[in-house]
């Protein structure tokens, strides 16, 4: 360690990462690593980062531990757990100046390999593994238990909640909680007669958990599904999706099935995707509840169904939990990729509705809406989730449902209005929304059946080609995506308390990450005002809140500015009114990100203005005279690259 740096002191704030191998046991154990803090009343944040092979090749677990709750990605990392020496100068370089390396020492490693600002601590967990267990897979399975109970002395987390974490995770397998409790000791025990302990990094009870539950978003969203009345799931197995599918089934086991032990609903694994968006829309226009959870790729390859639901105006919801693209691109890491792509899904001229959850209670609550809205609207309606809600365990509140709650099925004709004369035309406007009346089929023997076309038609559902026809189609589905502005989940705007010249606007996964930037900003003397945009189409207090700013940076995790090309197309505003700040290399935005790129930007602004103040006031110096569409083209370049 180098003498002129102090060891980093911290308690409950602090990141930790390990760096593995996949298919070496260690997720489990860093899992209890992350759950035991918690236990201790401490917020943490965990994120998984994983390869997309079965096995071999590098993982990381990086847990934030913020006894002030901040649950998004901090940046650094103030201790390193490095236990796969594939990655090791990459894993030591992450490390914060006066940061902590553990590592098994059981071998000698070069003195070049480390760092002289870091703390080393060594423990020679291999050893003590070979000394104690004779089969190979026990030795690596226990030596991950071991480290948590080494970095437990050395954190001071409270070995006696461990101890219960791990009776709870075998309670069924009574057999190996011994030898887990045994891993655990010897590893603390090694610490505690060995090395200093605890270290400047501390873990000390806190009640700053409440009553928040600790859940993936996937699994939450399929909880979601169910409660929104959801009774068919057709899916094609795609990373980072797959889990939710098969928690719908979980729940559907326990929660859709009558007295009798008859299940009540349907889970197809089909044979692509394309077969498995088909099924979803013969479902839905049956009257029946019905989604399809996926990744980008797949729905490329749902285009057209999503088209001809669109057009035909058939309602199907569509969970996309998106990654990296495009094509194969980064299946395990997370982006906020298909925005445009679902927007506009399919050829032609389509809108689709989307909405953006921010964490596992907005993904339940916001798969249950879903139905809802496709059924009000009779369209596709998107669930844009990405891995980093779905995959990793988030603290949120209690999920809530109000038992009284009746699904809103919108404009359904029943027997009895069709036997009382009232007017069928499956595609007519009747009230100004844009939405027609629909029947589901078998209604009535002889009245309100209809085909349901995918191709032009007139109001009553005949086939037409006339261009009148077709036009008062498209205006009307226009109309209905209006109506839908009005429907969706509106924006959550939070003020700065001063009447800022700036504002930021977001969505999603980057919530976390912002909230915590936005105090970064403010004690660097940047007001901000934000606004999370929850859902499109875009309501008109969007349009306000950007009118009400000087600037307003528009912050994605993608390359192309996704979100800030929908509210220039949608909306008509200048580009130069929106900044867009981008991270996209597949791992999630971290607040120092965010704030780093908005000071350097405004610093960037200010600069630029000071300069072209002094070009108004006093001309230009004699080493500067450009022409004057020169100097405008080289104003221009400044400005881009501000942006």
């Amino acid at each position: 360690m180098n003498p002129g740096l102090s060891p980093l002191q911290s308690t409950n704030d602090f990141v930790v990462k390990f760096a593995n191998v996949n298919g070496s046991g260690s997720a489990s154990a860093n899992e209890l690593f992350a759950k035991a803090i918690l236990r201790m009343g401490v917020p943490v944040s965990p994120r998984n980062i994983f390869p997309s092979n079965i096995q071999g090749l590098p993982t990381w677990y990086e847990v934030r531990v913020s006894e002030r709750g901040w649950l998004g990605r901090r940046g650094g990392v103030d201790l390193m757990v490095a236990m796969n020496p594939q990655t090791w100068d990459a894993d030591v370089a992450e490390i914060e100046p006066g940061g902590y390396l553990f590592h098994d020492n059981s071998k000698p490693i070069p003195k070049s390999k480390f760092r002289d600002d870091v703390t080393v601590i060594g423990v020679p967990l291999t050893r003590i593994a070979n000394a104690t267990w004779d089969d190979p897979r026990q030795r690596q399975l226990f030596k991950n238990i071991m480290y948590v109970g080494a970095l437990g002395a050395l954190l001071d987390i409270d070995p006696v909640v461990v101890e219960a974490l791990i009776g709870e995770q075998y309670k069924a397998k009574p057999k190996l909680q011994a030898p887990n409790v045994e891993a655990l000791h010897l590893g603390c025990s090694w610490v505690m007669e060995h090395l200093s302990h605890p270290i400047g990094l501390r873990v000390r009870k806190a009640d700053a958990v409440g009553d928040r539950i600790f859940v993936e978003g996937n699994a939450a969203a399929a909880l979601g599904c169910v409660y929104g009345g959801a009774t068919v799931c057709a899916w094609y197995p795609i990373t980072p999706s797959s889990s939710l599918a098969e928690a719908f089934q979980k729940y559907c086991q326990k929660y859709r099935v009558d007295e009798q032990g008859r299940a009540r609903f349907a889970v197809i694994q089909a044979e692509d995707e394309i077969a498995s968006i088909g099924m979803v829309v013969g479902a839905g226009w049956n009257g029946a509840r019905a989604f399809t959870t996926t990744a980008g790729p797949g729905v490329s390859l749902m285009n057209e169904f999503i088209g001809l639901a669109y057009f035909a105006e058939i309602p199907v919801t569509i969970i996309n939990v998106q990654r990296g693209g495009p094509s194969t691109g980064m299946p395990t890491r997370t982006q906020q990729s298909d925005v445009l792509a679902c927007a506009y899904a399919s050829h032609g001229d389509t809108k689709h509705v989307l909405l953006f959850p921010e964490d596992p209670r907005e993904c339940f609550e916001f798969a249950a809406a879903a139905f809802d809205l496709a059924d009000r609207l009779q369209t596709p309606v998107f669930v844009m989730s990405d891995l980093d809600i779905g995959m990793n365990q988030r603290l949120c509140a209690p999920f809530a449902w109000d038992d009284a709650r009746a699904y809103d099925r919108g404009k359904v004709m029943t027997a009895e209005q069709l036997e009382a004369g009232a007017e069928f035309a499956r595609y007519k406007d009747v009230d100004g929304d844009g939405i027609p009346w629909r029947t589901w089929p078998g209604t009535h023997p002889d009245r309100g059946a209809y085909f349901t076309r995918g191709t032009s038609r007139n109001p009553q559902a005949q086939y037409s080609e006339r261009g009148a026809d077709y036009v008062y189609n498209m205006q009307r589905l226009l109309q209905k995506f209006d109506t839908a502005k009005s429907l969706v989940l509106q924006p959550v705007e939070s003020r700065s308390g001063a009447a800022a010249q700036h504002g930021v606007i977001f969505y999603g996964s980057t919530s976390p990450a912002m909230a915590e930037a936005v105090e970064h900003l403010q004690a660097d003397g940047i007001a901000v005002d934000t606004l999370r945009i929850r859902a499109f189409p875009f309501p008109e207090s969007v349009r306000e809140f950007i009118d009400a700013h000087e600037s307003v940076f528009v912050v994605e995790q993608n390359r192309d500015g996704q979100l800030r090309t929908l509210l220039v197309n949608e909306f008509g505003i200048d580009p130069a009114r929106l900044v867009p700040v981008l991270h996209y290399d597949g791992t999630p935005i971290t607040a120092r990100f965010i704030a780093g790129a908005i000071s350097e930007q405004l610093s960037a602004s200010f600069s630029l203005r000071g300069e072209e103040e002094r070009l108004r006031t006093t001309g230009p110096r004699d080493d500067e005279r450009l022409g004057a569409g020169a100097q405008a083209g080289a104003r221009s370049e400044v400005a881009r690259s501000a942006g």
